[in-house]
């Protein structure tokens, strides 16, 4: 079983990845820049991400990828998954929107929706992965 998880693990980081790294190189310039960019500094810290992404990434495996490899049903990760964004995205976006001035509505909902597709769809690609490429660790 824990070679499962690893599999998933590495399985849906990569997914995950693809996904925000396509999704925050499209709309950095376009919806955090000009709705947010007045509370963002100018470079990137690495640390805070790397962690932020080790921790979700690890979430996303224990709430909604081992459920659907359990299950071995796919569409049980995306919802699962899909539940579990749209909570984490809606905790960070509505915990700023209450403690931050001009945190843009907007920018909450925008990045709820991305949270909620983003990570049901990685936690799917990545079940779909295990059970078909993985049969004997999903088992």
């Amino acid at each position: 079983m824990t070679r499962t998880y690893a599999i998933a693990y590495v399985a849906t980081a990569i997914a995950f990845l693809a996904l925000d790294a396509v999704w925050l190189g499209t709309m950095a310039g376009r919806l955090y820049r000009p709705g947010i960019g007045h509370l963002m500094q100018d470079g990137f810290s690495f640390a805070p991400a790397l962690v932020f992404y080790l921790l979700y990434v690890g979430g996303m495996v224990f709430f909604a990828v081992a459920p659907g490899i359990d299950k071995q049903n796919w569409l049980h990760a995306l919802g699962f998954g899909a539940a579990l964004g749209l909570v984490a995205y809606a905790t960070f976006g509505l915990t700023n929107q209450a403690v931050l001035r001009d945190w843009p509505w907007h920018v909450t909902a925008l990045d709820m929706a991305w949270g909620t597709f983003a990570t049901g769809t990685a936690s799917a690609i990545a079940t779909a992965v295990v059970i078909r490429w993985f049969p004997n660790s999903a088992a």
